[in-house]
């Protein structure tokens, strides 16, 4: 089933500790395979395995943050890390999972804060920021 989440109302979706397991993105449309994808109906909690799917993407505005140490060093307030294109992502993290911890929604862009798992190495804090004039749609 398809759900699409519009920009004024609430889905009863939610994807704090999903697993985004496979990044797919071209240069109007980017989906995420996600597992799990946890819908609340009736004070109940059901997981769905599920991809999400993002239209009219703006591609060169898409990207990944990853931090070499969570939020910042030895006191300092600054970003230590990368800044990747989903595509450079893929290509450096090639087995990675994102795990969010943090999802927001404010007019067309979408951020999900977490941790990216590869191989048995240390977790790495990220940011993911998408931005789309479309749908997010939830394919479950």
């Amino acid at each position: 089933m398809d759900y699409i989440r519009d920009r004024e109302s609430n889905i009863p979706f939610s994807l704090h500790d999903s697993r985004i397991i496979d990044i797919i993105i071209d240069e109007n449309k980017l989906s995420l395979k996600i597992n799990p994808i946890f819908q609340y109906i009736d004070n109940e909690e059901k997981c769905h395995n599920g991809i999400i799917e993002f239209t009219n993407i703006d591609k060169d505005a898409c990207d990944i943050m990853i931090f070499n140490t969570p939020y910042s060093y030895d006191g300092v307030k600054s970003f230590s890390g990368k800044e990747l294109s989903f595509d450079e992502f893929k290509e450096q993290y090639p087995n990675a999972e994102f795990e969010i911890i943090t999802e927001g929604y404010c007019g067309y862009d979408t951020i999900f804060q977490g941790y990216i798992f590869q191989d048995g190495n240390d977790q790495l804090f990220a940011i993911m920021r998408i931005w789309n004039m479309g749908d997010m749609i939830y394919r479950i």
